[in-house]
């Protein structure tokens, strides 16, 4: 029935509370929430990795289509590379955070302008750096939960920096580590192939209780256009990379 179901996109399982052996909860659009709280998460470094994939028949066709006839299910199954090899796919993804403390401080940590942030002080949200292509380990923001009660709220979102639109392409993936419980995980399912950013997720503290929303809404400007989107309200100029 597994393989069935994943030929009617209807049918998926919409969401999934963890166990013992995934230990993750896969946030979808018809249940988008979760209570960072009710999961006992409270405390320490709440980690955010982005990583990312794409296919091989989306850069040189189907080179095994003989192969792929042999193995008729192999079909629904496409070939992925991953992307920090430079002669399958020129994207770099990024992943960023606007943040707005307790005491009305506004900004953002990403690594366009080199904006890494600081854990141990305001905004408690640091960018452990920048992975221009899409390597292992990916992209990691570390959110200080001791410092909880100076969180108001966070738009968590990913840009392509080299401007060529491909998220269609690409097997984009968000994942909440907490210090306590499961995993939480967010797919950019939805293709858009000319869009340029996606808001993943808001994380936001309401009534001392901190809620994670899936938005995987994808914009086909920048930050200001999310910022117009979330209504943060800050200022924007072009701002480029440092070459690497």
């Amino acid at each position: 029935m597994a393989f069935w179901n994943s030929l009617w996109p209807g049918r998926e399982t919409q969401f999934e509370s963890g166990s013992a052996a995934t230990n993750s909860i896969v946030l979808s659009r018809r249940h988008a929430t979760v209570s960072l709280t009710k999961q006992g998460a409270l405390t320490g470094n709440l980690r955010v990795n982005l990583s990312w994939q794409m296919r091989t028949s989306d850069i040189g066709g189907r080179s095994r289509e003989s192969g792929r006839l042999l193995r008729p299910l192999k079909l629904f199954q496409p070939d992925v590379v991953q992307a920090h090899t430079q002669g399958v796919a020129n994207v770099d993804l990024d992943l960023g955070c606007m943040y707005e403390l307790a005491d009305g401080t506004k900004g953002v940590v990403q690594p366009l302008g080199n904006l890494l942030g600081d854990l141990n002080g305001p905004p408690y949200i640091k960018l452990s750096g920048d992975d221009r292509f899409g390597s292992a380990s990916g992209e990691t923001v570390y959110v200080n939960l001791d410092q909880r009660s100076q969180i108001k709220r966070m738009l968590f979102f990913v840009y392509i920096y080299d401007q060529t639109p491909a998220f269609d392409r690409t097997h984009a993936k968000v994942t909440l580590y907490p210090g306590n419980g499961p995993r939480i995980e967010i797919e950019l399912e939805e293709r858009a192939p000319q869009a340029r950013s996606c808001a993943v997720f808001t994380l936001e503290n309401v009534k001392d209780e901190l809620i994670v929303r899936r938005e995987v809404k994808f914009v086909y400007g920048f930050q200001s256009e999310l910022d117009r989107l979330y209504g943060y309200g800050m200022q924007w100029g072009r701002g480029y990379k440092t070459r690497a």
